[in-house]
């Protein structure tokens, strides 16, 4: 009996026994020093060719070009409305009339106005026409002595008074014609009309409806000129608005269509800023071509302004230019000037640019060969770089930060140029005048050019180069110098097994 109580005992240590083997594998399989990192215990990256884009990212608000507004420049009661939203129409076409029978009799009064000042004219002229011809008889006699001087300058008098009557009846009439004019437009504008040919966004007027324009013109239509053509109203920060100019490639979406890519440029970057928590930006206007009528007016548009392009290009990650090996003497190597590559690692490929003839060329190798001896007396005698460091020196991290205490990245880079001058007057000389434009041009490039320490794995160990650093999107960044396609940069360390 107690054989076979003792078979479904030893099936469930086997069974246990199984269960332990293989979470006991599996935590080995897992464990992160199960091997050895062929990388040295460092994370590495590859040096690649590629392209960067910068971009500046924001959103807003699509709108057209052109929206007018367009309201009622008389008051009345909304006799009819011809037009609906979305409805096109063209320059000069009735949109919506208003009652006119009240204005039609204001222009009937001034029109009645307007006939007797006209006759008041006639009258003044008949007045003055006896006045005239009374003055002539009276002036006869008195050049016969018939009668007294006195009855002369009476006649002269009733002769002036006649003529300033007839002056004023004549204004009464040009006044009484203006209030005509303005009675007729007054009845012109019961008929309200469409200034440009456009669409109807808003139409805010029923029949019916009371218009009071008495203090300020209501706005009864909105008119968009032209849709094919819009813009998009984008708030920039000022920390970004320097790098924004006209005619910049923006890309955009819109929730709409998310899965389709709109285009645009930029337009105009306006200068009227505004503060909102203390935080200053800049309106920048984009033009988008609406050829196919997809995109409305009121959309929101989430925009990318592309500042800067490059392509194909050596690129390598952003983690690789913050990370320094640990310990004091993978930093007391870059601090001496140490990382190799640098300012002089470009200089050839500026002289090849320039076609130099033979004694050009050897002027130019004479130049650097001095530069290169210089930097590694230095380095032999490990006094710090007093020209902002030939052998390439780059601050930890990728910034080309000093030390503390000591001049500031622009100091050193102004130092570097004035360096380069002196290093390199003689070959300027021997260069032609475009050659010298060039020079100047590329030499300025490299002098102001921000410079970074990346560490390629050589055999297993760090190594610091010094790299010339340009255009970067936020992951990866345009770099220069003595560094190659596929070479590996370290990233960051691999944390120590526990």
């Amino acid at each position: 009996m107690s054989r076979p109580e003792q078979k479904p005992r030893t099936f469930r240590r086997l069974l246990a026994l199984v269960v332990l083997v293989a979470i006991g594998a599996g935590a080995w399989w897992l464990w992160p020093g199960r091997t050895q990192d062929t990388s040295g215990g460092f994370r590495t990256g590859a040096v690649e060719r590629g392209d960067v884009r910068v971009v500046i990212s924001a959103t807003g608000t699509l709108r057209a070009t052109t929206t007018v507004a367009v309201g009622s420049q008389v008051s009345g009661q909304v006799q009819s409305v011809a037009v609906d939203f979305n409805d096109r129409v063209t320059k000069g076409q009735a949109i919506a009339m208003l009652d006119p029978a009240p204005f039609q009799t204001r222009l009937k009064q001034a029109q009645a106005d307007l006939a007797s000042a006209r006759a008041s004219v006639n009258e003044a002229q008949a007045t003055q026409k006896n006045a005239e011809a009374d003055y002539a008889r009276k002036s006869d006699l008195l050049a016969r002595q018939l009668i007294a001087r006195s009855d002369a300058d009476l006649a002269m008098a009733a002769r002036e008074q006649a003529r300033a009557r007839v002056a004023s009846a004549q204004a009464a009439v040009q006044q009484r014609q203006a209030g005509v004019d303005n009675a007729q437009l007054d009845v012109e504008y019961t008929v309200i009309r469409s200034p440009v040919d456009g669409v109807i966004l808003l139409r805010a007027v029923e029949p019916g409806q009371t218009v009071a324009a008495s203090f300020q013109t209501p706005v009864l239509f909105q008119i968009a000129e032209d849709l094919a053509q819009m813009q998009i109203d984008l708030s920039i920060d000022e920390a970004d608005v320097g790098q924004i100019k006209e005619g910049l490639p923006v890309s955009f979406t819109v929730d709409a269509f998310p899965d389709r890519q709109f285009s645009g440029e930029v337009k105009q970057v306006r200068l009227s800023a505004t503060s909102n928590a203390n935080v200053i930006s800049y309106p920048v206007v984009v033009q988008v071509d609406n050829a196919d009528q997809s995109l409305l007016p009121g959309m929101t548009a989430s925009a990318e302004i592309v500042v800067s392009r490059r392509d194909g290009v050596l690129r390598v990650p952003n983690a690789a230019l913050r990370f320094t090996p640990p310990g004091d003497e993978a930093a007391a190597m870059v601090a001496s000037g140490g990382a190799r590559g640098g300012l002089t690692q470009d200089l050839p490929r500026v002289a090849d640019s320039l076609k130099l003839d033979a004694s050009q060329r050897a002027a130019f190798d004479a130049a650097l060969a001095g530069v290169r001896e210089r930097a590694a007396a230095r380095m032999a005698g490990r006094t710090p770089p007093s020209t902002g460091g030939w052998g390439g020196r780059g601050g930890q991290g990728g910034q080309g930060a000093a030390p503390a205490g000591g001049p500031s990245p622009e100091a050193m880079r102004q130092r570097m140029a004035e360096a380069m001058e002196r290093s390199f007057g003689d070959f300027r000389a021997s260069l032609s005048p475009e050659q010298q434009a060039t020079w100047d041009a590329e030499l300025r490039t490299l002098s102001t050019a921000r410079r970074g320490t990346v560490w390629k794995l050589v055999d297993g160990k760090p190594q610091p180069v010094t790299v010339r650093l340009g255009a970067s999107d936020g992951t990866v960044t345009e770099v220069g110098g003595d560094i190659a396609e596929g070479d590996q940069v370290i990233t960051g360390a691999e944390r120590p097994a526990a």
